[in-house]
């Protein structure tokens, strides 16, 4: 996805100024925004054409000559889907926007009919005993437990590589040679793959003081062996490099009803009751990306969970950004999640879109 931070206009811009941005910024479109961020049109070479055919001078504002109504994509669509709108609408550019309007991204046609490839590492943690699974996982990782007709850590790889990421780690500790023969050196799938073998269980974090010192100096992907999603890996990794954090954590919404009525008390008074509420969370969704720097904060061979780690960085001053996802997203952490995702995974359902 193109950096548009640099193609941004105001409504009250001129059109001299809005020619100077599309020049500069190399891309032939520019976003106009307001305040916050927010979508409010686009401009393209085609517009600033037809603006001097009028012709208006170069004096005019950019929200007489703007598209007020571009073709947008959300944030949480697929590389494929978007490819297809801009394909049918005949586009060569698309905002990429959030639910609430504000641009998060920009999109390009060219982008998308290349092939894509990402140098940066991928960690995939898969060293768990999985005994919420038991008896299925007396004999077998849970990574290796089949959803419809291939592993669950398999699904997770494919979906990953067909992002175009090709550089992997696993990290492992159960059963870990029946990971390391099934995967083998990655080869059988077009990419490579290293293992980080974990000889005392070092907690959801402590593995990443084993990988490698010298990793690419490239933003690090990190996900749990168990987490099945369709979240957008290339827009995660470009939020990622636009906050400028140390890490990014990937939140979902969760949800609880209370079974009785909640009755909220002051001073000895009933002063309302909400039959059965339902409260709204933000749960760690287990993806992460975090700077390389990173690495060198976790000492080898010591037991700390992300949770911990992520909360030692923000007390340092260090800024660890949300990605919330919105995406289909199942831990399979459980029997009934497992049953489901199997279920599903049988009767056709991919996380290809």
């Amino acid at each position: 996805m193109k950096d548009w931070s640099e193609v941004t206009l105001k409504t009250s811009d001129a059109l001299e100024t809005a020619i100077k941005v599309l020049h500069a910024g190399g891309l032939q479109i520019a976003l106009v925004l307001d305040n916050k961020g927010k979508l409010l049109g686009t401009i393209t070479d085609g517009d600033i054409r037809r603006a001097l055919l009028k012709p208006y001078g170069m004096d005019c504002l950019v929200e007489e000559v703007m598209n007020d109504s571009p073709t947008t994509a959300l944030s949480s669509d697929s590389s494929d889907l978007i490819l297809a709108i801009m394909k049918s609408g005949n586009l060569l550019h698309m905002p990429i926007i959030d639910e609430n309007d504000v641009v998060v991204g920009l999109e390009t046609l060219q982008n998308l009919t290349y092939d894509k490839k990402y140098d940066n590492p991928v960690f995939l943690m898969a060293g768990g005993f999985g005994t919420r699974l038991h008896p299925l996982t007396e004999e077998i990782p849970k990574p290796l437990l089949n959803v419809g007709n291939h592993p669950i850590l398999e699904t997770i790889l494919v979906r990953i590589i067909k992002a175009g990421f090709h550089n992997f780690y696993i990290s492992t500790h159960y059963k870990s040679e029946m990971i390391q023969t099934y995967f083998g050196d990655g080869s059988a799938w077009g990419v490579n793959i290293q293992y980080i073998k974990e000889e005392t269980p070092l907690g959801t974090a402590g593995a990443i003081g084993l990988l490698p010192k010298n990793l690419p100096k490239l933003p690090v992907l990190m996900m749990n062996g168990d987490v099945l999603t369709k979240v957008n890996f290339e827009h995660l990794l470009s939020f990622h490099k636009e906050q400028k954090g140390i890490a990014t954590m990937c939140i979902r919404e969760y949800d609880v009803q209370i079974p009785f009525g909640v009755v909220n008390v002051e001073k000895q008074q009933a002063k309302s009751i909400e039959e059965k509420p339902i409260r709204k969370f933000f749960v760690n969704a287990g993806i992460y990306v975090f700077e390389p720097e990173l690495v060198n904060k976790v000492n080898p061979n010591t037991h700390i969970d992300m949770p911990n780690l992520l909360e030692m960085q923000i007390n340092e001053g260090r800024p660890v950004s949300i990605f919330p996802i919105h995406e289909y997203w199942l831990d399979v952490g459980h029997m009934k999640e497992y049953e489901s995702a199997h279920d599903s995974f049988s009767n056709g359902f991919t996380l290809d879109d």
